[in-house]
């Protein structure tokens, strides 16, 4: 047994009620396994540069809110999102957003902090050019020209994006986007819509709802989940619904 399982398993018999996880979404991300294995509800303490799920949950991002959600707010279950067997929160990408996580050295994050996302796309999006995938979902199976594809179990990602305005962590669905413009101009253009989560809106943007789908493409490319090249495509995605409880503000609180 390692330490890793010592721990959660002395959590699930020793008493415990819940754990608590202090910092951001790739703590958060790197704590699933041992949260699945526990099976307690969670609380987080917002301490990472973007706490995008805690946004999505409405979790106050001071430490004195956070804690007292922890101890007052009933539990209520939250989905997971899973690719080649990785679980995530939030969102996972394959595209220009995969490729802005390996340039998004963690120096920058520090020094920068969330406008250390906003300087490494910079000197990427000029670069940006768009590559063929195949969607595989709901019984169709579309071949697109794309320069990304997001694939959102939660509602925020990326220091400030949003997968869709109505996306929720506790919905049962995938919200997925796939960004189809020519010219990286319009990516920047697009910019104002890809942080109302509106982005739909656009004829040369893709959107649907799914429970699980495929993306394939010529020649594999890494995919990012919740800011970490975790695998790489061909990608297989399934929903985990109400994998895990954690403590929260109730969806309708504001």
């Amino acid at each position: 047994m390692s330490c890793g399982d010592a721990v959660t398993e002395g959590l699930a018999q020793g008493g415990f009620d819940r754990v608590v996880i202090g910092g951001g979404d790739g703590t958060l991300n790197a704590a699933i396994p041992g949260l699945l294995k526990a099976g307690l509800p969670f609380g987080i303490l917002p301490l990472g540069t973007a706490n995008d799920l805690a946004r999505s949950l409405g979790i106050p991002l001071d430490l004195e809110g956070a804690a007292r959600v922890i101890a007052t707010a009933a539990p209520r279950p939250v989905d997971l999102g899973e690719v080649n067997g990785h679980c995530y929160f939030n969102v996972a990408s394959i595209g220009f957003s995969a490729e802005l996580a390996a340039e998004l050295k963690s120096e920058a994050k520090k020094r920068f902090g969330k406008l250390g996302y906003a300087v490494a796309a910079l000197g990427l999006v000029r670069r940006a050019r768009p590559f063929t995938v195949v969607l595989m979902h709901d019984g169709a199976v579309e071949r697109v020209r794309t320069i990304q594809v997001s694939v959102g179990n939660g509602k925020h990602y990326g220091g400030g994006m949003t997968v869709a305005e109505d996306a929720r962590p506790d919905d049962g669905l995938f919200d997925v986007y796939s960004l189809e413009v020519r010219h990286w101009w319009r990516l920047l253009m697009l910019l104002p819509w890809l942080r109302r989560g509106t982005q739909g809106s656009w004829r040369d943007v893709r959107a649907f709802r799914t429970t699980a789908l495929e993306l394939r493409t010529r020649r594999p490319r890494p995919v990012n989940t919740d800011g970490e090249l975790t695998t790489r495509t061909p990608a297989v995605f399934r929903l985990r619904p109400a994998a895990l409880m954690v403590h929260a503000p109730p969806p309708d609180a504001g």
